[in-house]
């Protein structure tokens, strides 16, 4: 089918009591993994990258590589910016046919990240894409970007954020972070419960990689419709590969290692699914 908006997908998640699986997808075969674990699963699914990886190539390039493989997929796929990181990132994303953007202003002074998150929606709202903002930091390494510092969302803030910015969802700062955990985090898992029922739109959760199942499935239960998902497809497609080579040196053939990286990270795709609920969902 026609690759869709997140709109649709995180409000009928909102509704639901569960969560739509965001997986970063770094090549092809990440990205054929990830749809083909939605399709074996019925899971609506979201594919995103970051700026990262479209400096690594091009939006167009990703987009042009995951729609084709999204579009003969039975189940509804939306292709997302992840941590947009200037409005002319978020436009070049637009204009590639990205079905949902995220600009991150969340290292900026308040009245500033309002204002650059609403020039973003300013400029996709007439497109019909739904734009995500964050407010409050989530630490750890992203990509090229990395913010070691944590902030929590202050539900005050997050107010007057979605009334002047008209975000679709809102990425929250609960005690995630991005990148592998050194020691089990520690979530504020009442203020997620806070922040839906006074913002009542989808709120997100970056930082999913490493986090115990049940602490995810308790986030969902609170209000989180939007889990993210990158460290741990990269680590489990590498280990694969790895795994293969050193059993097979002989090979050159890059299609030869990267099918069992697929292979792996289809699977733990479709076990982060299960974790979020959105199994049989499409």
């Amino acid at each position: 089918m026609p690759v869709t908006t997140t709109e649709r997908l995180l409000l009928a998640a909102m509704r639901g009591g569960y969560a739509v699986g965001a997986f970063n997808a770094e090549n092809m075969e990440l990205a054929q993994a990830i749809v083909q674990a939605a399709e074996e699963l019925r899971a609506p699914v979201i594919l995103q990258t970051t700026p990262g990886t479209i400096r690594y190539g091009s939006p167009s390039l990703y987009h042009d590589m995951i729609a084709a493989i999204a579009t003969p997929a039975g189940v509804p796929v939306a292709i997302h910016l992840d941590h947009g990181d200037s409005f002319a990132m978020a436009v070049m994303a637009l204009r590639a046919g990205y079905s949902s953007i995220m600009i991150d202003g969340s290292r900026l002074p308040l009245a500033e990240n309002i204002a650059l998150t609403k020039s973003v929606v300013d400029a996709c709202h007439p497109n019909g894409i739904p734009v995500e903002g964050e407010l409050g930091r989530v630490g750890g390494k992203e990509d090229d970007s990395e913010d070691g510092g944590q902030g929590y969302t202050d539900p005050d803030e997050a107010e007057e954020f979605v009334a002047g910015t008209g975000v679709g969802s809102l990425a929250v700062g609960v005690g995630t972070a991005h990148g592998v955990y050194a020691k089990k985090p520690v979530l504020n898992k009442g203020l997620i419960s806070v922040l839906a029922k006074r913002l009542g739109l989808p709120l997100v959760l970056h930082g999913g990689s490493g986090l115990e199942p049940g602490e995810i499935r308790d986030c969902i239960v609170r209000g989180i419709a939007k889990v993210n998902f990158a460290t741990e497809l990269r680590a489990a497609y590498t280990e694969a590969v790895r795994r293969h080579l050193a059993e097979n040196p002989n090979v050159v053939d890059p299609k030869k290692f990267g099918a069992p990286g697929r292979d792996a990270v289809r699977a733990l795709v479709m076990e982060r699914m299960r974790v979020c609920g959105c199994d049989g969902k499409a």
